[in-house]
């Protein structure tokens, strides 16, 4: 099976529009999708709001999308074609927890495409591509801290002045990247790269 993992420096640069066109783009893969989510003091990191995300009994929780009507993440796989969707929700500090479940789940899957930076701590996929917004300042720590295992960069191209500060793309110099233009977040060519990177790593 071929895993891709979907990571970004902030939340809302556009992981799950990736994810959900990659998906859609290329069905024959049969894709389980995972979103993992981790909170702390009942600010998901997400979106940064108050959520739900916290279970009161664990530390981690698991739970199976079906409502490909819905409005979350994980029914926008379902919508784009994904066979399983998976909503996985930590501590901050505690995936390692909820691994031997992920790992079970994905073992199930002919193919998985997950959004995570965190994962990458547990296991090296087949392919990683990152997004990256100029335009927003936040850089997430783990984003800088797997940015040099990034296969390629998926970068938004809005004409705007950086606001990173402090950032470097040094790890990333030579890698492939990708200028999108929101809302459109897969181009033919970011198809093409992955099918090109997978070959006969993937079940189809």
């Amino acid at each position: 099976m071929a895993i891709v993992v979907i990571g970004g420096h902030s939340r809302s640069v556009g992981k799950t529009s990736v994810v959900a066109g990659l998906i859609a783009a290329l069905r024959e893969y049969d894709w389980t999708a995972m979103k993992i989510t981790q909170y702390g003091h009942g600010i998901c990191s997400n979106n940064g709001d108050a959520c739900d995300c916290a279970t009161n009994d664990h530390s981690w929780a698991i739970s199976e999308e079906r409502d490909a009507g819905g409005d979350s993440d994980t029914a926008r796989f379902l919508k784009a074609g994904a066979a399983r969707a998976w909503w996985v929700r930590t501590e901050q500090g505690r995936l390692a927890e909820a691994m031997p479940s992920v790992r079970g789940k994905l073992e199930q899957a002919r193919n998985a495409i997950l959004e995570s930076n965190s994962i990458l701590k547990f296991f090296r996929p087949d392919l990683y591509l990152t997004v990256l917004d100029p335009a927003t300042a936040d850089f997430k720590k783990t984003a800088q801290e797997f940015l040099d295992r990034a296969d390629a960069v998926i970068l938004h191209e809005n004409g705007e002045k950086s606001a990173w500060s402090g950032v470097s793309l040094k790890p990333v110099a030579g890698r492939p990247v990708f200028r999108v233009h929101p809302p459109e977040y897969v181009t033919e060519e970011i198809v093409a790269f992955v099918k090109g990177r997978l070959g006969n790593t993937s079940k189809i």
